[in-house]
């Protein structure tokens, strides 16, 4: 009987403490909005305040924080299902040429700053200075788009070019996800010429296995996706259209991690496969219930992976990686966009590439679960810090900017 009463106790307790995060991320995202501050700002505190809450009462059981975890889980593919939904491939291929050369500057230059910054500068290991390379790389488009549509120059030449820009920051951040958590298990042993043999192979039949994923993907998407969402558009109604793509990114999903890849890189895949059909992007809007109500899970639980005791150590590496992830964009974007754009226009597109959020708290967040040698505590807690301070910042810089240099879809 005891064992059922606690039972009955840790699960009152967890529907509690998920009703009062439902309410308050309601309340929480437009009090945000009308601030101007991200609302994934407001859940990462929200979770970090449940984490310092259970510090010093220890109400959270193991089960509960696995509970979070899985939910976490969910939140990852709905957030990347919309990332990979809201893609424009269309549109990229036609300025293809033009955002490669912005886009290459940014990756190399990000990721090779954050690499030396991790591992000369705060003394990393191989594998931790890894992932903050690659976490670096990317950037959170959905920030820095908002102040541009703000603005009324999202549909300028440059507001176009940033899109396309971000949109290949998030291929080659998932991409190089996917490589990294292949090879970081053989690279967790010291390295020698044996070893390089065995990742240089691992990594080839990854690439084999990706080729293969993404030939399957595309022509799921391009000879089945269509007749499929025709079919339950004719015979059923709009919530169960939304809970059919729904279900099909779930599997694809799940898929991607059976085969060796994460369940982040097949909801950004599946995600992919459905941006193509513009009948089943409508069904986005009403998609927004559930993908608001999951979402907002992997911030907390973002907050939740934030041990108190690392935070001051957390923000003497925040410091340090906030500057390089600030100089990455800046220089690495600007640079070959000055090159094309002018010197005005390649600071405006550098600072719309500053914000860090859901690829690179995913990279680290996946870090993190493998372990301290992947992903220490204490470099966990300074991206987020970076991830802080740069969606917080950045929008407020650029929004004086676009003031000052107006954009406009005739005149850039």
């Amino acid at each position: 009987m005891a064992d059922i009463g606690e039972l009955e106790h840790s699960l009152s307790l967890l529907i509690l403490l998920l009703g009062g995060i439902i309410l308050i991320t309601i309340l929480l995202r437009p009090a945000l909005n009308r601030l101007g501050v991200p609302s994934l700002i407001g859940f990462m505190l929200l979770g970090f305040i449940l984490r310092v809450a259970d510090y010093h009462y220890s109400f959270l059981s193991d089960d509960i924080y696995r509970i979070f975890e899985f939910l976490a889980t969910v939140g990852i593919i709905f957030l990347l299902f919309r990332v990979g939904l809201e893609s424009n491939l269309a549109g990229l291929r036609r300025q293809l040429k033009r955002a490669s050369v912005i886009w290459v500057g940014n990756i190399l230059f990000s990721g090779i700053l954050g690499f030396v910054a991790a591992y000369y500068l705060l003394g990393q290991d191989l594998i931790p200075s890894l992932f903050v390379a690659i976490a670096l790389t990317a950037t959170s488009v959905a920030i820095s788009v908002g102040v541009w549509h703000e603005s009324k120059a999202i549909k300028s030449t440059n507001g176009e070019l940033l899109v396309d820009v971000a949109e290949m920051d998030d291929i080659s951040g998932m991409l190089l996800m996917a490589l990294l958590f292949s090879a970081v298990p053989l690279l967790k042993d010291e390295v020698d010429i044996a070893a390089t043999a065995v990742i240089a192979e691992t990594l080839g039949l990854l690439a084999l296995k990706l080729l293969g994923f993404g030939t399957v993907c595309v022509l799921f998407s391009r000879y089945i996706e269509h007749r499929i969402t025709a079919f339950f558009k004719k015979y059923m109604q709009l919530p169960g259209r939304i809970l059919m793509i729904a279900g099909f990114g779930f599997i694809i999903a799940a898929i991607a991690g059976l085969i060796g890849f994460s369940v982040a890189i097949g909801a950004f895949f599946a995600g992919l496969i459905f941006s193509r059909d513009p009948d089943a992007v409508k069904l986005d809007t009403p998609f927004e219930i559930l993908s608001d109500f999951f979402t907002p899970f992997f911030f907390i639980g973002i907050g939740l992976n934030i041990q108190p005791d690392t935070l001051v150590t957390g923000l003497g590496i925040g410091g340090v990686l906030l500057a390089v992830a600030v100089i990455g964009k800046l220089a690495g974007t600007g640079g070959p966009a000055v090159l094309t754009t002018g010197w005005r226009d390649s600071i405006l597109l550098g600072v719309s590439m500053i914000p860090r959020a859901e690829i690179a708290m995913i990279i680290m967040q996946r870090g993190l679960e493998l372990g301290d040698w992947a992903v220490p505590s204490e470099v966990f807690s300074g991206m987020v810090l970076v991830s802080l301070v740069t969606c917080i910042g950045a929008p407020l810089i650029l929004r004086l900017l676009l003031r000052r240099w107006p954009q406009r879809s005739d005149n850039t």
